[in-house]
């Protein structure tokens, strides 16, 4: 391979992880080429304040803001935070927490998961509503949301099943995971209080 296209494939490889994680499955013509050149990446983007992280078992690597502490240029934030609603996070967290018992119970590679089921995991912790469309559209707008961010993937040919992707691990840390329940039972409690009493 010429030295022309080994920077063309490391072109690519960047482009991809600019807009987006790098996933082995998906995108798998640039996969080698970035565990080959992993080092140059490294580099290359650690001059924009950026970190490369790849985890080769799982099969994703993605970009992020080197920790505090760890670059003192001053450099601004090449890539951005994104706002998430409380139930999109609430989502987020709950679909870790399955990802990790997963783990511990099956040695199945992938976990998929229905809409019914992420439906049910979120509609507990969603007001008391008379309007069950506004509240599915509602729940359709959470998962669709982290869809886009790339923490799940529809399957393809089915509109209601989703791949959970791995890469949520690297989001959703275990100090945080170890807060959920507590938390969860906080805003339960929160909840129930504004919820109007039955006779």
């Amino acid at each position: 391979m010429s030295d022309t296209d080994r920077t063309d494939e490391q072109s690519l490889v960047l482009i991809q992880l600019f807009k987006g994680p790098l996933y082995r499955d998906a995108h798998e013509r640039l996969w080698q080429p970035m565990i080959n050149r992993r080092a140059a990446i490294g580099d290359f983007v650690g001059v924009l304040g950026l970190q490369l992280d790849v985890d080769e078992s799982d099969g994703y690597a993605f970009l992020r803001t080197k920790p505090e502490g760890d670059d003192e240029s001053g450099l601004p934030r090449l890539v951005s935070r994104h706002s998430l609603s409380f139930h999109v996070s609430l989502l987020l967290a709950l679909l870790r927490k399955l990802l990790a018992e997963f783990d511990a119970t099956s040695s199945d590679a992938r976990l998929i998961i229905s809409r019914d089921q992420i439906v049910e995991m979120l509609r507990i912790y969603l007001p008391d509503s008379t309007d069950e469309v506004k509240t599915a559209r509602a729940i359709d707008g959470h998962i669709k949301r982290i869809d886009d961010l790339g923490f799940i993937r529809r399957l393809p040919g089915d509109d209601d099943q989703y791949e959970l992707r791995r890469i949520l691990r690297a989001f959703v840390d275990g100090q945080w995971l170890g807060d959920l329940d507590q938390r969860l039972d906080e805003y339960i409690v929160e909840i129930t209080d504004q919820r109007p009493a039955t006779t």
